[in-house]
């Protein structure tokens, strides 16, 4: 019997539950994939903690991308074969040995990008391509400021950005932290448990701020956020893993410099099938290139997602990890 990890309510990591897990057989559209490495992102712990409410209720079988084999195919798919190497990002249901998935939602893995590869980076990378390309078109001379500079969507980003002629700011906790972040492209690193990250932005750009701010903190990083960015600049807000960003006033935002701010999610910029691939591809030929590279920097079992969600919400991660089936 297959196994997945299952969530029957909210809580901390001890409510994952590795059990049998009958993935079914795929209809219609879909597929049957086995996984060989499945992503590990905070959206995860969102849904476990019940800061975001399960699509569908429980029992949840969480995760958002993963990579792996196709075992079966369903009627109605000529693109797609036993033995095809997939990978993809959705919402939910990653965390199993086997699952059916709607075939429009995968995409091929290219030769030269392995499957741990595939799965540690299709939602951070593809989060990243939205971010830099179309949420705010990040180009040559621009500064950015990019907050968690060491998590998994931080060092694809900060080498992405760099690749683009960016000036990359980036903040972090620590010492090892802000090492690794430079190794990946980041120009200035703040560790924001010593100093004050706005006044460290002001230092570094000479009183002139950012273009652009991608957080994915959200509370305590706001309003300070606003802050760090040039008159007509870019608030995006793609996560809260300190919590969500307070209610405020549209009169802030005036009041800040006539500032823009959005709240982006993967899975709208992504929800047509030519985003899907574009986005995907744009992502592979980075990669490919070597202007990006993707390390995996922790690999847990799947049976250890517990530990491996705790080890994340601890900030005893950095980069990216993945769980092994």
């Amino acid at each position: 019997m297959s196994k997945a990890i299952r969530i029957h309510a909210h809580g901390g990591p001890e409510v994952l539950t590795y059990e049998d897990a009958d993935p079914g057989q795929p209809g219609s559209g879909q597929i049957l994939v086995r996984h060989t490495a499945i992503g590990l992102n905070f959206i995860d712990v969102y849904h476990r903690s019940g800061l975001y409410q399960p699509p569908g209720g429980f029992p949840l079988i969480p995760g958002s991308e993963a990579a792996g084999v196709v075992v079966e195919v369903g009627a109605d798919i000529d693109w797609l074969k036993p033995g095809d190497r997939i990978a993809y990002a959705v919402t939910t249901g990653a965390y199993a040995e086997q699952r059916v998935i709607a075939a429009d939602r995968v995409v091929k893995v290219p030769d030269g990008i392995s499957e741990a590869q595939a799965a540690a980076m299709m939602l951070k990378g593809m989060t990243a391509q939205y971010l830099l390309r179309r949420t705010f078109k990040v180009k040559a001379g621009d500064t950015i400021l990019f907050h968690a500079a060491a998590g998994g969507v931080g060092l694809i980003l900060g080498q992405w950005a760099k690749h683009l002629g960016a000036t990359v700011i980036g903040t972090a906790s620590s010492a090892d932290k802000i090492e690794l972040a430079k190794a990946h492209g980041f120009d200035h690193v703040i560790n924001y448990r010593e100093q004050d990250f706005v006044a460290g932005v002001l230092a570094i750009t000479g009183g002139k701020k950012c273009d652009v701010v991608y957080d994915s903190v959200g509370n305590d990083t706001f309003p300070a956020s606003l802050d760090c960015l040039k008159p007509l600049g870019m608030f995006a807000s793609f996560g809260q893993s300190s919590g969500p960003v307070p209610p405020f006033s549209m009169s802030l935002l005036a009041q800040k410099g006539s500032l823009f701010a959005t709240r982006p999610t993967l899975f709208v910029y992504n929800a047509k099938r030519e985003d899907l691939e574009a986005s995907a591809a744009a992502l592979f030929e980075i990669v490919l290139s070597g202007a990006v590279k993707i390390k995996i920097n922790q690999r847990y079992s799947l049976e250890d997602a517990g530990k491996a969600h705790s080890d994340l919400e601890g900030r005893r991660t950095t980069g990216t990890t993945i769980l092994i089936p």
